[in-house]
This record gives structure tokens, sequence and C-alpha cells, in this order.
């Protein structure tokens, strides 16, 4: 009997799981180069986890997700810029949230609500100039209100956007991706990442994006010609004035004030991982656990002292799991670590490279192309 393989969703993302959105928010002004990305639950919330793996997290309300606590379920995920400083956007969407009447029931007035909103940044301090330029509470709300605007089953703009819009994968422009699979159970698993790691996510040998081997399909490789230019073009780079993160040199005090603290390499990966079947809090802490696999696959080294790779999961409990869960288990935890591969990949294709006071972050669709043609499949 032929084993079934998973399919993608309909849309290729997090937002094939019934009722999960997704809105995206940028910092304005010059030299901002940061933003913040929500993952709105369904009205009732979900049931979520997390999974800690980076030396260098900045996380808010995680503890709060432990099976032993109090709180069962949660309306949204907050993934932010700005370093700690940027955890500030959890307050705007805790503030809407509160408006709206969700959040954790504290008294006998349905207003009397504490919502419970998870959240973890990454390092993009001083990437667009401006150190200070940074997500707050108003960076926040305006990601939630998008996010609540959608249409269900929206679209999920891709690449510099929202939590992306500063991030970094190695020497290569980071950003947001998203990935779905539906399985021959009916659940589906979803994965939307933020890449912003200090490893890096494409093969040296090759040019092939590690997280392409083993994502689906057959990974290609760029034409000799096309991958020694690009090597060419990192490295020029990589030695332009003795510039830590790869600027060009026309830096701003403040941006050099931040490389002189962090030496360019301070990152974080953080991601969401979301399905229709229903979980309990420690089968999806399980699946929190195991879709690091996936970050392992497209980003090397990962999980590094400089890095808090972060991932979330949540369960909208759409479809039960059958009386003996075992194998129909192991489908959605081997599927979210696909999902979160394939959605890092997806991530760093889509990105736009940048340049300006804060650095030179090339993309990769600029040193490889947009599409397949002129690539090579793998021997």
């Amino acid at each position: 009997m032929t084993e079934e393989l998973p399919g993608r969703g309909p849309l290729d993302a997090l937002t094939d799981v019934a009722g999960i959105r997704v809105g995206h928010a940028g910092v304005p002004g010059e030299g901002a180069l940061s933003g913040t990305t929500v993952v709105l639950a369904p009205e009732g919330g979900a049931v979520a986890a997390v999974d800690v793996r980076g030396g260098g997290p900045g996380t808010r309300e995680t503890d709060a997700l432990d099976p032993r606590n109090l709180v069962q379920r949660i309306d949204a995920v907050v993934l932010t810029g700005g370093s700690a400083y940027g955890l500030d956007a959890a307050s705007g969407v805790m503030a809407w949230l509160e408006e709206q009447g969700r959040g954790v029931r504290v008294g006998p007035h349905p207003s009397q609500v504490v919502p419970v909103v998870p959240a973890a940044c990454l390092f993009d301090l001083g990437r667009g100039g401006a150190w200070r330029a940074r997500p707050d509470a108003s960076t926040g709300r305006a990601a939630v209100e998008a996010a609540a605007a959608s249409e269900p089953g929206a679209r999920v703009p891709e690449g510099t956007v929202g939590a992306g819009t500063g991030a970094v994968a190695g020497q290569l422009k980071g950003g947001v991706g998203t990935a779905s699979l539906r399985l021959a159970s009916g659940a589906t698993v979803a994965a939307l990442a933020v890449v912003n790691a200090a490893g890096s996510v494409l093969d040296p040998v090759t040019g092939v994006l590690y997280g392409e081997y083993g994502a689906g399909e057959p990974p290609v490789h760029p034409a000799p010609a096309v991958h020694e230019a690009a090597r060419r073009r990192l490295a020029e780079i990589r030695g332009a004035h003795g510039n830590p993160s790869g600027g060009d040199g026309a830096r701003t005090d403040e941006a050099q004030a931040g490389d002189a603290q962090t030496g360019g390499v301070f990152n974080t990966t953080i991601a969401v991982v979301a399905t229709d079947a229903a979980l309990t809090r420690a089968q999806a802490q399980k699946l929190a656990g195991t879709a690091h696999d996936g970050l392992a696959r497209a980003v090397r080294p990962v999980h590094l002292l400089t890095d808090g790779d972060t991932v979330f999961t949540l369960s909208t409990g759409r479809l039960p799991l059958p009386p003996e869960p075992t194998a129909a288990l192991n489908d959605i935890l081997a599927a979210g670590a696909d999902a979160l591969a394939r959605a890092t990949v997806k991530a760093v294709r889509a990105a736009r490279g940048a340049e300006g006071p804060g650095g030179t972050f090339p993309s990769y669709s600029e040193l490889y192309g947009t599409s397949r043609s002129g690539r090579e499949p793998l021997a």
C-alpha cells in the first residue's frame, strides 16, 4: 500500500488553518527597518504552547503557556522586531483585545478580562540606521487591527513585512514566510516563520537554501556561474570596511554604536505553528518542540547563544484526534517540522534586499533570481 503524502493547503499559508488571521505593521519614519506581526486566534481563543531553544531569547508571557499553569487558551501571539524593546508591541495588542472583551475572565462583567498575549522578539536594532526606531504599543495595535480586518482565509504577505522588515539570515536579507500541509486525516498543519538567523540559510557549496533539502520537491542548485557571482558579491560585502554586519561604510553614529554592542551577530528566528487538530496543551508543547527540527534543517548552525529561537503552537480544535491518537499525532508532529522548514525557505526567497545606513543586506532573489530558471536539478 502506497503511503499518502501530505499536500499543500490552498493558500500554502498559516491562514489555511480556519479562523487564524495574520496582520503586519511596520515602524514608520526615516531610519526605521523593523515591525511587528500578530497571529490572531479565532473567537474563543486557541490552545497554545511554546518551546524556546535559542540562548538569547526575548519573550513575554511564555510561562503562562506551561501545561501545568492556569491559562487554557489565548487569543493572539506577537512576533516583533526591536529586541526586548519591541515586546512593548504586545501591550497594544492586549489593549485591543480588552476592548473586544477577549481574554481570561476575571470578574462578573464581560468586559472584565485580562488578555494573555505571549510574544517573542528578534534583534534588528540599528539595521535601518536609527537605533531607536523600533516597535511600540502603536505598532502592535496596527498589526492586530490589520489581522482583524483581514478576510477569513486571506493570503499572508511574505518577505520584508511586519516582524521580518529588518530580519537578516546570515548574510542574506531575511523576512516572513509561511507554508501549510493538508494531511490524509483531513487535519491542516501550517507555519509562519520570521527568519533572522545568526547561522546561514545557504549551502555555500551549492547555493541551495538548506531548507530545500527534503522540503517535498527536488531541490535545485544555481548554475555554476550564478553561484560564483553570488559568492563574490557576498565576499565583497563581508569585507567592505571591515563592517561586521556587511554594510557599505555609510553608517550613522547610532548604527555604529549598535555594532559595537552586538558585533553585528545578534539575531533570533521566531515562528508560529498552527493546526486545526484538537490537541491538549501537552501535545501542543510537543508540537512546538518537534517543529524546531524544521528550523534545524533550514538554518546552520541554529539555536546559538546569540539566537533566541522560539516556536509557538496554536490548536484551534476543529478536528478531534481518533481514540488511539498516536499515529495521527505523529503525522502532525512531522508535518510541523516540514512546514516550518519550508516557511523558512519561502521567507528568504520572498525577502527584498536592503541597503542603507544600517548596512547592506542582499536578498537571495537578487543573487540567484526569483524563479527556478537558470538553476539545475541536483543529481
